[in-house]
């Protein structure tokens, strides 16, 4: 394909993601579940070109800046105290997947070898962070039960690649040895989490010394792929190394960055990762014409490979609830025994779970990296792609469905403070400040408006803890004036600037004074 033509084709995809997350919102689908639908279907249009998504390019693209972005906002002190729970999915439930549907792969191919059943078996078990975070935007849910989700799909590729990549050895070489297979792991799992935190070390470390905001951003949109190849440059998990520098940038980011270098990075950062999810999913469902060609078209594919992949489907999702059930009953059991940290989720949030088992870009990229001579190469195509498909347009888009029949209780004990009770803390602190510098070393009033101005608000924020509905209730008026009153600026500024009153760079500045009032105005008004 000529470079022109592959520019356009890149347009032509941006333009058809606008268009399918708009249907989505329309029809009230999960955009994901458009995305990978849309794709698959115009994959099929005769005339398109045949795109194929190179594996490699494809994990370093897409899965350092999605991991990094569920990193990134990972309640770290939540990720602490469940971190048994996530290692429990991340790990086990994967480990025990790849083990479940390896069996029953063997069972219905008898002459499948026992490796190449369980590389099938690595390639759909680890659940998809992108797939996660883009099903579960918009929904609401119980906080250790999203502290669960959002760990396990940060963590569990790792498992997933390093049990595929021996399976495959395995396989070609017909030696495996599950001593060496448990220590490698141990040392790509802790070794990623080193070179990660040495990554956003780096980070940390330039981000206090740069004072151009347009390098800090820079390096803050880049750590993702450097950590996650500099893992891998070592021989250890980049998607570990991943997750670690952006847990560390996501602790330090408050304290390290200024106010307008975290608000215009949070907005590059925010297009950046839409683009690429919203990509990832089109570019999913144009796979399926690759992958069914590789095999000869629909009507090359033999009932076995339909049982197989029938079967492959159920068992991954059947698995899921097998392990999270099964993990409940081991929790009430310790807990009836005395162990005070034993807290079984309940049915409720354990469904909730079981079902949120969305695979994506991991599942889809991995299968294709398969060595040509692999036995059962095209039957992991597809049954990969299936797994991705179900997985995504049922599970996903029943899942806020799910959510709201079950109606999950959120069973942890709530914060010492809530949001009204902090901002009324903040409150006090700036209150106490201007009280103080109100007044000159003789005692005379300087800032008697000031004074005033921080002073009803301590008054409003004094009500707003008591009665955080009522006051809202009564200030929400005064923030419509307000905002008519923006709109009004705003609207003499154009007209003088358009009258040729004032330079374009007047109108900028102004103009951005005018956003930054209108946008604290919004937020603090609760939309």
């Amino acid at each position: 394909m000529h470079a022109v033509e592959t520019f356009e084709l890149v347009l032509g995809l941006l333009a058809l993601v606008i268009a399918l997350h708009w249907l989505a919102l329309k029809l009230h689908w999960p955009p994901a579940t458009a995305l990978l639908v849309g794709g698959g279907a115009l994959a099929f249009i005769p005339g398109l070109p045949t795109i194929s998504l190179d594996p490699e390019l494809a994990l370093v693209l897409f899965l350092p800046p999605l991991l990094m972005d569920g990193a990134y906002y990972t309640a770290l002190g939540r990720f602490r105290r469940h971190l048994p729970g996530i290692l429990s999915l991340a790990v086990g439930a994967v480990v025990f997947t790849t083990l479940i549907v390896g069996v029953v792969v063997h069972w219905i191919l008898p002459e499948l070898p026992w490796a190449a059943c369980f590389a099938l078996g690595a390639i759909v078990s680890p659940p998809d962070a992108v797939s996660a975070r883009a099903v579960l935007k918009g929904v609401h849910l119980p906080r250790r039960l999203e502290a669960l989700l959002e760990g396990e799909s940060l963590l569990n590729d790792a498992t997933g690649l390093t049990l595929f990549r021996f399976a495959v050895a395995a396989t070609l070489s017909g030696v495996f040895h599950t001593g060496e297979a448990v220590q490698s792991f141990a040392v790509v799992a802790v070794g990623g989490a080193i070179v990660g935190a040495a990554v956003g070390a780096v980070w940390l470390f330039l981000a206090r010394r740069l004072r151009d905001r347009m390098l800090v951003v820079l390096i803050t949109l880049s750590l993702c792929w450097a950590a996650y190849i500099a893992g891998e440059a070592v021989h250890v998990s980049g998607v570990i190394a991943t997750v670690a520098a952006g847990l560390v940038m996501g602790w330090y980011q408050h304290v390290v960055l200024s106010a307008d270098v975290r608000l215009l990075g949070s907005s590059a950062w925010q297009i950046m990762v839409f683009l690429l999810e919203a990509l990832v999913f089109i570019l999913i469902g144009f796979s399926l014409r690759g992958a069914l060609d590789r095999i000869g078209g629909i009507d090359a594919i033999p009932p076995s490979m339909v049982a197989v992949v029938v079967a492959v489907v159920v068992t991954v999702a059947v698995a899921r609830f097998i392990w999270v059930f099964g993990s409940e009953g081991l929790l009430a059991i310790a807990q009836k025994v005395g162990v005070e940290r034993a807290r079984p989720l309940g049915w409720r949030q354990a469904t909730v779970l079981s079902w949120a088992g969305m695979r994506g870009v991991v599942t889809l990229a991995v299968p294709l990296t398969l060595p040509t001579d692999m036995p059962g190469r095209d039957l992991m195509l597809i049954c990969a792609f299936a797994v991705i498909f179900v997985t995504v347009v049922a599970q996903g888009s029943s899942l806020g469905w799910v959510i709201r029949k079950i109606a999950p209780v959120d069973a942890d004990p709530p914060a010492k403070m809530a949001m009204p009770a902090a901002e009324a803390a903040m409150a006090r602190a700036r209150s106490a400040v201007i009280e103080k510098l109100a007044y000159a070393p003789d005692g005379t009033l300087i800032h008697p408006q000031m004074l005033e101005e921080h002073r009803k608000r301590m008054r409003f924020m004094e009500r707003y803890e008591a009665d955080a509905a009522a006051a809202m209730d009564d200030l929400r008026p005064h923030f419509d004036v307000l905002l008519q009153a923006i709109a009004a600026g705003r609207a003499e500024l154009i007209r003088i600037h358009r009258a040729g009153h004032i330079e374009d760079e007047v109108l900028h500045e102004l103009e951005r004074d005018l956003d930054i009032e209108e946008m604290a105005i919004t937020f603090q008004r609760g939309e």
